[in-house]
């Protein structure tokens, strides 16, 4: 199936249009798809995002995602656009090969759960050559993800690229072989992150990574695992994570910090991260006054190798 996309989409500001599937535009159970033309697609955004209680309480209404594939193998996006989505841009539901090219994604910083790309249970995901700035993560990537590629993407604003949050649910599972690489990120609240749940109702694991050839541009938090994670005030942590990370590179990874911890790995101690390398690495503080930044290490295993500044704390 070919999709050319050309001119302009509006999404409806009804959100009672969107049930029972609550999201805008789903392509599901397709061998062979591909998505093209230079069109863009808007969300109008704007009038459901006062409406998003996500941030602040557990159960919570989702909003509409603009574009959705599920259950769809073989799959090229390129050469589109998404703004202002109502939730996230773009989110790849249980499927495979599927690459994305040339996507140019943009929200306001303000805008809440509005992820540029969202990948979750599938297999062989590439995202590459795009521009993405939203309210939230640039790319997400959830549970189930195996042999994911993220590459020359710009990110910001937003909250950076991230895997998870992982473990909040039973049964999820594994996420395997992620690779970024050769991507900037620019005045994001994060850099490359894991974040996994406190008191995860069941054990998975999350291994493999590699975040090489990166450039931080003002950047909070540039290197950061969270297995503490809880945005929200209703979290309820009584169990440290039970998700095992493990095998993940920082390789080449330069720029300027907007936060004094530039380097911040919180691992669980129930099964604490093993297999940690970094490498090269080189982040200095951009903060009107000059101050030394900070590595932090809890319940981490493993090395450091050529330069790191901020000196390594494993």
């Amino acid at each position: 199936m070919a999709v050319q996309l050309e001119g302009q989409l509006l999404a409806s500001t009804d959100l009672s249009m969107y049930s029972p599937t609550k999201n805008w535009i789903e392509f599901q159970y397709i061998d062979g798809l591909s998505i093209s033309g230079g069109g863009r697609i808007d969300g109008r955004g704007a009038s459901a995002w006062p409406q998003n209680q996500c941030p602040k309480k557990s159960k919570c209404h989702l909003l509409p995602v603009s574009l959705v594939l599920s259950f769809v193998t073989n799959a090229t996006i390129s050469r589109i656009s998404l703004v202002d989505s109502k939730s996230f841009h773009v989110n790849i539901f249980a499927s495979k090969n599927v690459q994305l090219d040339s996507i140019t994604v943009t929200a306001p910083a303000d805008s809440p759960n509005t992820d540029g790309i969202h990948v979750g249970d599938s297999v062989g995901v590439s995202i590459a050559n795009s521009a993405i700035g939203t309210g939230d993560d640039c790319v997400s990537i959830g549970p189930g993800s195996v042999n994911i590629s993220v590459s020359n993407v710009s990110c910001g604003p937003g909250h950076g690229i991230s895997v998870g949050s992982l473990g909040k649910y039973p049964d999820e599972k594994d996420v395997v072989g992620v690779t970024v690489k050769n991507c900037t990120l620019t005045g994001t609240t994060n850099g490359v992150r894991v974040k996994t749940w406190q008191s995860t109702p069941s054990p998975s694991t999350a291994s493999d990574f590699v975040f090489e050839d990166i450039t931080m541009n003002n950047v909070s938090n540039p290197i950061i695992i969270d297995q503490e994670y809880c945005p929200r005030a209703d979290c309820t942590q009584t169990s440290p994570s039970q998700v095992k990370i493990d095998r993940i590179v920082y390789r080449n990874i330069n720029g300027t910090s907007a936060s004094q911890e530039a380097i911040k790995l919180v691992c669980s101690k129930a099964v604490p991260c093993n297999g940690v390398e970094l490498s090269n690495i080189n982040l200095v503080y951009n903060g009107d006054v000059e101050q030394d930044l900070t590595t932090i290490c809890v319940n981490v295993k493993g090395t450091s190798n050529g330069n790191v500044m901020p000196n390594s704390c494993i």
